[in-house]
């Protein structure tokens, strides 16, 4: 058993291979020379100093899994595995490579926030003095340029969209979240393309330049799965690889996980590509349960959360399968919670802000596929579980 990536979901898949009782050798490839760790406290704990590094506290050894890290995977055969310190043959082979920063075209000295590496470079560039700009309002953009301000920094925000989470979330809910930038003391600047990054600032599409001692670009990610090229892997367009609801791939005997996986949902009626912890850990998981023959197919309700300037925001489902948005609260209140129907008022996604029970609770009745009473779930003092 070969699990390449030592991301969340590879960890996870070969910890629950152990658990649930495989018997056969079990290798973890990772391609950082770092212990395999956690990602979402980069743009926050360790940014600011509070940790130094987010390793995970497991005896791999103990275990029985084998490490091997500083391993980066290059081109996949059947049954060989193989990598910049040579090829590892397999019987079953489970890929969680994860996903790549998205980098602007042609730039060059700008950072990205990927790696326990970037995030200890970044604060170490970070200060009371520095000029942060960051290219891309969306959930990483928004933490970092929350971290950044809490370290003195004077912070620009550069979208190219008309809004913050312009790709995530409609505009009646992105509105309110503008005024969190300027409540922190960052300058928003929307509709604002970058054509270049230059040794001192930001060069614009429309010809201006923004002054800047570091440029942090955070644009998204891709599934990171170039080096899976002619090895007979299917892949989306996006590069996501191809799964079943077993989380099997076009190739036999391997499986897949995480960011770098697009799967089935019967439950929203479409595949799915998610880039979040939760979804790493429990495809990890499930990509062992099918390998152990005690899966029962993967499909949960999609969960994320996002900490920035001072909020919780949290986020369950799929709000594209919605027709009807219910607010509990008003977004102008330092608490509200957004719910999205369907049809009669099937609940199919809720985003709260500093409002975890609504999210536990909205979380549970998406999976369960109820109908709320509108009136009721309008109302912040009745508890979600009792609009039915």
């Amino acid at each position: 058993m070969v699990v390449v990536g030592a991301g969340m979901a590879g960890v996870q898949c070969a910890v629950a291979l152990r658990e649930g009782g495989w018997r056969g050798p079990v290798s973890l490839v990772g391609a950082e020379p770092h212990r395999p760790y956690d990602r979402p406290p980069l743009s926050k704990d360790v940014l600011l100093g509070k940790l130094e590094h987010t390793a995970f506290d497991l005896d791999f050894e103990q275990l029985g899994v084998e490490l091997l890290t500083g391993r980066r995977a290059t081109p996949l055969e059947p049954g060989v595995l193989h990598t910049d310190a040579g090829p590892l043959p397999h019987e079953h082979l489970v890929l969680a490579t994860g996903a790549a920063p998205i980098r602007l075209p042609g730039a060059a000295g700008e950072r990205v926030l990927r790696t326990v590496h970037d995030a200890l470079a970044l604060r170490d560039a970070l200060g009371p003095t520095a000029r942060l700009v960051q290219v891309g309002a969306g959930w990483i953009g928004a933490e970092c340029a929350s971290a950044a301000r809490l370290l003195g920094c004077e912070v620009t925000v550069l979208e190219a969209a008309g809004a913050p989470l312009a790709g995530a979330l409609p505009a009646e809910l992105t509105a309110p979240m503008e005024r969190w930038y300027a409540e922190a003391g960052v300058e928003l600047r929307l509709g604002t393309a970058v054509a270049a990054v230059e040794p001192d600032g930001v060069l614009l599409a429309d010809g201006g330049r923004v002054p800047a001692d570091e440029v942090l670009v955070g644009i998204g990610a891709r599934p990171d799965t170039g080096w899976l090229a002619g090895s007979g892997v299917a892949l989306e367009a996006s590069g996501a690889v191809l799964v079943d609801a077993a989380l099997r791939t076009s190739l036999p005997g391997v499986l897949a996980a995480g960011d770098c996986v697009s799967y089935p949902s019967a439950r929203f009626g479409e595949r799915v590509t998610v880039q979040h912890w939760d979804h790493a850990l429990h495809s990890g998981r499930a990509a062992a349960a099918s390998l152990l023959g005690t899966g029962g197919g993967y499909d949960p309700v999609p969960y994320f959360w996002s900490q920035q300037f001072g909020r919780m925001v949290q986020y369950a489902g799929r709000h594209a399968g919605g027709d009807r948005l219910v607010w509990r609260g008003s977004p102008r209140e330092p608490a509200w919670t957004a719910l999205w129907l369907r049809g009669e008022g099937v609940l199919v996604a809720a985003l709260t802000v500093d409002r975890p029970r609504d999210l536990a609770q909205a979380r549970r009745l998406i999976d369960q596929g109820v109908v709320l009473d509108p009136g009721r779930a309008a109302d912040p003092a009745v508890a979600l579980k009792s609009a039915l």
